[in-house]
């Protein structure tokens, strides 16, 4: 039986019995009043958990007296009841947030609805995505189990991330179960990209998936072609969860054509970024570009050369392309991008780089308070949204929509929650990536990663004759002997990238194009 307590405000309450006699078989418990005065004051003793008012009452009318409810008990839903049709009527109770808003004649089925809605959409919805959940758990398993292909990868991330995201939502008790079928998802993932990833930098193999280098002539060179003007905006650090938690906000603006692609290894901005804007693999930037790759043990930071990059990649393919580049590290560098907006309409190509999910992950590891403010993945995905909303990013993405510019939405790399320590050792020019090493004699166990011995087959730089690269799997953090403990605790739970998993390999890229 049902709990809930409803206040019903209506000067013809007792042609309403029937209603409310329907309604109190359903288990709730119906207060009633005829005028809006007396709901006033019986709202104001006791607790209601839903209030419905008639809207043509003597006295206070309906309108009047939700504004006098709102301005007392502004977190109780109001459905309002009338006989008008007028949409300035519509347009004040609307405007005044109610919850429904119902034209006589109502049947009781209809007010059940609207109850049902509003006091328990949470529960509803909770049973509906754990009721779907089991009916798919098989059907994901049995994809666990076969995938074979990196559209099968594709199909089967996109799936898991919308029940992820369905059943975090809803507060399901299902998501640890969900949790645990993903972690499963992402060993086999695993195990099939050390078997496989050689096999795409095959360009010519017919199942040879879209990568980094091919990000811009597959994707913005057609666009380029077509007589579009548009925009290449990169978020560090973005996955496919965080594309569709935001994806809400643009909708007005935007029509959105979504697809994932693979990142190269490392999954790092020093190679994947670097990668997406030369066209190249890492190891011809070095050898192509030796002035404009920085080295592993470089003091220089890792991608200072990226607006070069893209010059370099239109030079080599003969095209003629007058293009800008911006990275946006904070709110002042936004802000001027929004002020200079009139001069990126003489480009045919604007780059974008906005790094707040980077420093976000990068916050949250150094941060206790960020870590508490992101402890979960759908905490993580709530400040995505929250500072998309607020900064300065949502207003350039409206902007570039209201000139009637296309959009290519990608990132360099996606990022993972990891919580077990690997034991490695190398010497002290070892890079300090958590989730991938680059180093001579790295002392290792072999099961554990992902490794290469010969990077240049990989299109990776090679320091020295002896470097290999060694990459963890999904969850695990490559942690040193020394102060192993502290170590340990401290990046426990920390969001990392460079490694191999879905999070950071399957990323995604999308077009949008305005409405």
């Amino acid at each position: 039986m049902n709990s809930q307590r409803i206040l019903w405000a209506d000067d013809e309450i007792d042609l309403l019995k029937p209603h409310i006699l329907f309604l109190r078989n359903k288990g709730y418990e119906i207060v009633t009043a005829n005028n809006g005065r007396d709901a006033l004051d019986i709202a104001s003793a006791e607790p209601f958990d839903l209030i419905i008012l008639d809207e043509n009452m003597p006295g206070l009318t309906g309108l009047e007296t939700l504004a006098l409810i709102k301005q007392r008990l502004p977190q109780t839903p109001v459905i309002m009841i009338t006989k008008s049709e007028e949409e300035n009527i519509m347009d004040q109770a609307v405007g005044s947030k109610i919850a429904d808003y119902l034209i006589k004649p109502v049947n009781p089925n209809q007010i059940l609805i609207a109850i049902k809605k509003h006091l328990h959409s949470d529960r509803l919805v909770s049973e509906k995505a754990g009721k779907d959940y089991r009916e798919e758990f098989g059907q994901l398993g049995a994809l666990i189990n076969t995938a074979d292909t990196i559209g099968d990868w594709y199909a089967l991330y996109d799936r898991l991330v919308y029940r992820e995201m369905e059943l975090a939502a809803a507060d399901n008790a299902m998501l640890e179960l969900l949790e645990n079928q993903k972690r499963e998802a992402d060993s086999e993932f695993f195990k099939w990209m050390r078997r496989n990833y050689s096999s795409f930098l095959d360009t010519e193999a017919p199942d040879a998936p879209l990568m980094s280098p091919h990000i811009i002539p597959r994707k913005v060179f057609p666009l380029l072609d077509a007589g579009d003007k548009v925009f290449l905006i990169l978020i560090d650090n973005f996955r496919l969860d965080q594309w569709r938690t935001i994806k809400p906000l643009l909708a007005d603006h935007f029509t959105f054509d979504e697809n994932l692609y693979t990142s190269i290894l490392p999954t790092a901005t020093q190679y994947a970024r670097n990668s997406i804007f030369s066209g190249l693999m890492p190891a011809k930037i070095e050898k192509m570009f030796p002035d404009l790759w920085v080295d592993e043990d470089s003091d220089e930071g890792k991608n200072i050369n990226e607006s070069p990059l893209i010059a370099t990649l239109f030079e080599r393919y003969r095209r003629k392309c007058r293009f800008s580049y911006n990275k946006i590290n904070d709110s002042a560098a936004g802000e001027k991008l929004l002020r200079d907006f009139r001069q990126l309409a003489a480009n045919d190509l604007n780059v974008i780089v906005f790094n707040f999910i980077d420093m976000l992950s990068h916050a949250r590891t150094e941060s206790k308070m960020i870590r508490e403010l992101a402890a979960t993945d759908a905490a993580y995905r709530s400040l995505t949204e929250s500072w998309f909303r607020h900064s300065s990013a949502l207003e350039i993405f409206r902007s570039i929509a209201a000139k009637g510019y296309k959009i290519v939405l990608t990132t360099d790399h996606g990022t993972i929650r990891v919580d077990n320590p690997v034991k490695v050792v190398g010497d002290k020019n070892t890079n300090t990536n958590l989730r991938y090493k680059l180093g001579k004699n790295l002392a290792y166990n072999a099961k554990q990663v992902f490794e290469i011995k010969a990077p240049a087959q990989f299109g990776l730089p090679s320091p020295n004759v002896s470097s290999s690269y060694i990459f963890a799997a999904p969850g695990d953090f490559f942690a040193y002997p020394n102060n192993y403990n502290h170590y340990v605790q401290y990046y426990n739970g920390t969001f990392q990238h460079g490694g191999i998993s879905m999070e950071e390999m399957l990323v995604p890229i999308i077009t949008l194009s305005p409405k």
